[in-house]
């Protein structure tokens, strides 16, 4: 069997343990989709980040039969052309848990604090003690998503003795939240998010799920951060609810088209923070994903089980 990696500068001690522990298996570790794409025709199993597979990839893989994403966004994967073949699909969901956990509450409280405006005054050897810094403690979080990404936020925010609501497709209870509710029930909750937090994948259901009267519904002192994908919400709805203050403030880490473009007016509003879909960066990342796709490989050698973080072709998740 041989297993294809299009993923970059994978760490010399994983590829070790591999070879070792699976010596049945081939392993070609490329430096991108560029090298990789020569072997695809080889490759019974493939690890990706998903955003270099296209129909013409997957018909070059005769031999294909599982895709490991090392990633949690499928949005750009040719699902159509992966279910004919019935070619299986895993991702790493979860292991973002941590670093966007921590990222959501460090943005939320640098904004709370007026960390920009300190800034400035640093560099303008500035003491300004006439700013206003605003608590987290005992606020509202209203939380779009309540997978692991989701209740990893809701726990930190309870260490803050917030309010934790989440809001999903079932509405189904989930740890760290004091309360769920399902999509159709999100104006009902909206107007008690201090925070509103969305990580919530792109799929035809989240699409461009947010509109204007929904920003209307929240609090004037409310912050809206978005890091799960850019086109929940067109940039321009961010755009009015900030300028017509119906929200305090927006941090965005994912945006409809990114790059962000340089002339984009979200750079010039003083009222928006923008971070270059980092959320979920961490050192440990790559190692968390290479854990879950070594105990998904000893589950597909041995046919035994199910794989974890199998994903619906039909559904996208």
């Amino acid at each position: 069997m041989k297993v294809v990696s299009a993923i970059k500068r994978v760490p010399e001690d994983i590829q070790t343990r591999l070879k070792e522990n699976f010596n049945e298996v081939e392993f070609l570790f490329c430096h991108g989709i560029e090298e990789a794409e020569r072997y695809l025709k080889e490759a019974d199993v493939f690890i990706t980040y998903g955003e270099d597979l296209n129909p013409e990839r997957i018909k070059q893989a005769r031999q294909l039969k599982w895709i490991m994403v090392l990633s949690a966004g499928l949005d750009k994967m040719p699902f159509q052309e992966i279910q004919q073949r019935g070619i299986l699909v895993t991702n790493v969901r979860g292991i973002h848990a941590e670093p966007m956990a921590e990222y959501a509450i460090s943005m939320l409280l640098q904004v709370s604090r007026n960390a920009k405006a300190y800034v400035e005054f640093e560099k303008n050897h500035e003491w300004n003690r006439r700013m206003i810094n605003q608590e987290i403690s005992g606020r509202t979080m209203v939380v779009l998503g309540t997978g692991a990404i989701a209740q990893g936020v809701a726990r930190l925010a309870q260490a803050f003795r917030m309010k934790t609501i989440g809001v999903s497709r079932s509405g189904n209870s989930k740890p760290h939240f004091d309360e769920t509710y399902k999509v159709e029930e999100l104006h009902q909750v909206l107007d008690q998010g201090e925070y509103v937090v969305a990580v919530l994948p792109s799929t035809k259901d989240t699409q461009y799920l947010l509109n204007l009267d929904h920003f209307k519904a929240m609090p004037d002192h409310a912050i809206f951060l978005n890091m799960g994908r850019g086109d929940l919400v067109q940039s321009d709805v961010i755009l009015q609810a900030v300028q017509n203050s119906y929200i305090a403030h927006a941090v965005l880490d994912v945006f409809e088209e990114e790059p962000l473009p340089e002339d984009h007016p979200f750079w010039e509003e003083e009222k928006v923070t923008i971070t270059p879909h980092t959320s979920g960066q961490s050192p440990g990342y790559v190692p968390r994903g290479f854990e879950i796709f070594e105990e998904n490989l000893h589950t597909f050698l041995n046919k035994k089980g199910e794989l974890k973080n199998k994903i619906d072709p039909k559904r996208g998740y």
